[in-house]
């Protein structure tokens, strides 16, 4: 049975809800806020794995650095392709899953912005693609994981929610927890020109302290929490958890 995440017509149809005009306007600050949290200055060596149609990556390329976009969803990477050409930019798009991606030591820094981790069903797998990532960095390199964590979930959480998109577009996401937090059910339901489809699947959920217990066994040496990509303190205040590791 194929993966929610491997069903490429999932990514297609739900772009708009996913990768709107106004998440493609907040690349740039995204991108500014992990640099500055980062301290890494181009030209550098840039992995952005689980790239989608490369917002972050575009971005790192306009400023400067040298990027590869890993994702294993080709119409994603199409999008990422034709918009490179339009903005002048080069950057390096692989096609691969990220279980089997592996560089050694070909990256100053690796990022997974915007809730690009969890997707599996064996946590094992989690561990695998960080393993593969330490293993693409160079000594000295950084990895950031940007997503949300179960502290700010908990805060903020929502069993149902409506919203307009773009065009008149119509979504509708539901959510419920499942294992004592273990895992998040998500039901999308997108109604568009009189059509409506659904999509349902489950993210694994991550607080600060289990993500960085994660990132140690994968071999990072350190591993500093944030609240923000700004690199507010992980606290109270939080409005998304970012780690941090170094190699």
């Amino acid at each position: 049975m194929t993966a929610w995440y491997e069903d490429d017509q999932f990514w297609q149809i739900f772009y708009p809800a996913m990768f709107g005009e106004a998440r493609w306007q907040a690349a740039g600050e995204e991108v500014d806020g992990a640099l500055d949290t980062l301290g890494v200055a181009p030209p550098a060596d840039v992995l952005d794995f689980c790239c989608g149609p490369g917002r972050h990556a575009l971005a790192l390329a306009q400023k400067g650095y040298r990027v590869t976009g890993v994702d294993r969803t080709a119409p994603l990477l199409e999008i990422a392709r034709e918009k490179a050409r339009d903005n002048g930019v080069s950057v390096d798009w692989v096609q691969e899953d990220v279980r089997t991606f592996r560089r050694a030591e070909q990256f100053d820094i690796a990022l997974s912005l915007f809730t690009s981790f969890g997707y599996f069903e064996n946590p094992v797998e989690d561990r695998t693609l960080l393993e593969n990532i330490y293993a693409s960095l160079r000594p000295g390199g950084k990895l950031l994981m940007d997503l949300s964590g179960k502290e700010v979930l908990a805060k903020m959480f929502q069993s149902r929610h409506w919203r307009e998109l773009e065009d008149g577009v119509l979504m509708l996401e539901e959510r419920t927890l499942e294992g004592g937090w273990e895992r998040i059910h998500n039901r999308w339901v997108l109604i568009r020109d009189g059509e409506r489809y659904e999509q349902r699947f489950t993210l694994r959920l991550y607080s600060g302290v289990e993500l960085k217990a994660l990132m140690l066994a994968a071999g990072f040496s350190s591993v500093n929490l944030y609240g923000d990509l700004n690199g507010e303190p992980y606290d109270q205040n939080a409005r998304r958890l970012v780690a941090v590791g170094t190699k």
